[in-house]
């Protein structure tokens, strides 16, 4: 089955990177113009396969309803081009949190499309712009089983196509259990993520960090738009620091999957962050100063839970990437 794979943030890459090596060389890819995404299908050779890909803006900021209607458009040229070019027309789109592509395959009483299968796969339950697209375009959803409902603007009870239901985070499926170090560094090593903001949900979860936040240890920066290096070498990095401190859910829940004390400074709200603490991951939260806990507090829990990783358990690891490539192999 001839797909097009929507690639909208370097997360999507590693997520969607082996099953992809299992599809066709006549597969096509849409990629969104950011640097992290940029550097992921550059350094790719071995683990991203090379397709024909159509480049895209982030239709986010100003201008962004423009942005998305040349998105929209560009992506409608770029799959019907393709099915001219003489190795069969795409059949599947696969979409994680982007929708836009997805109608962009989808047929109208004025144009058929050969897109029957339309995949939207989210497991970000805020990003209702992307859920409403998808409602009216997608033909199969994957959510995982912790999809927490009441934060999806009545996205799954709405969803009228199959409903595939993942059994774990996306981190299950691309990442494995990686050795950590067997004793803290003196001062302490700690990856830093900030985030620029500007997206379509996280401008309003977006909390600065403290001023004391990296006092007394040595911090390696892994910021938004500013990752130096192999990007695909950033699960090592995580693995063999003592600790992170991240504004970004997505960082902080592949660090605590690789099990290294994570500190997320963010009011974001997950089903996948709940699941996390529910399983004794070894996740501090600090939502800002409404939080009930003071910063000072989480930030000394955090520091000291830094020296007790021998004392955590080990969480089950389901077998999403099975599941996964069950579906979309």
């Amino acid at each position: 089955m001839r797909t097009c794979w929507v690639i909208d943030h370097p997360a999507h890459a590693r997520l969607l990177a082996e099953v992809m090596r299992s599809g066709s060389t006549a597969d096509l890819i849409v990629a969104t113009e950011r640097p992290e995404v940029r550097s992921m299908l550059a350094h790719g050779d071995g683990r991203l396969p090379r397709r024909q890909t159509l480049w895209v803006q982030r239709p986010v900021g100003e201008g962004r309803y423009r942005k998305a209607l040349h998105r929209l458009r560009s992506v409608q040229r770029f799959l019907k081009q393709a099915g001219r070019d003489g190795q069969g027309p795409v059949e599947r789109v696969v979409a994680v949190g982007a929708s836009l592509e997805l109608m962009a395959a989808k047929p109208r009483w004025w144009r058929r499309s050969s897109a029957v299968e339309r995949w939207y796969i989210s497991d970000t339950e805020v990003n209702h712009v992307a859920h409403r697209l998808a409602l009216k375009s997608a033909t199969d959803a994957v959510l995982p089983t912790h999809w927490k409902k009441d934060l999806d603007g009545g996205f799954l009870a709405a969803f009228k196509g199959r409903i595939h239901r993942l059994d774990g985070l996306h981190g299950h499926v691309h990442l494995a259990p990686l050795r950590r170090p067997s004793k803290v560094s003196s001062p302490p090593r700690i990856v830093v993520r900030r985030l620029k903001g500007g997206g379509v949900h996280d401008d309003d979860e977006l909390v600065p960090l403290p001023e004391d936040a990296l006092d007394g240890v040595v911090t390696t920066a892994v910021d938004e738009n500013e990752v130096q290096g192999d990007p695909w070498r950033l699960d090592r990095e995580l693995a063999t620091h003592d600790g992170v401190i991240t504004q970004s859910v997505t960082l902080a829940s592949e660090a605590v999957l690789l099990g290294t004390p994570t500190l997320l400074v963010s009011k974001a709200e997950r089903g996948f962050l709940d699941r996390l603490e529910m399983d004794g991951a070894p996740l501090f939260r600090w939502r800002g100063p409404q939080d009930e806990v003071a910063w000072e507090s989480v930030h000394a829990q955090f520091l000291a839970g830094l020296h007790l990783t021998d004392a955590l358990e080990p969480m089950d690891w389901p077998d999403a990437r099975q599941q996964l490539m069950a579906w979309l192999a």
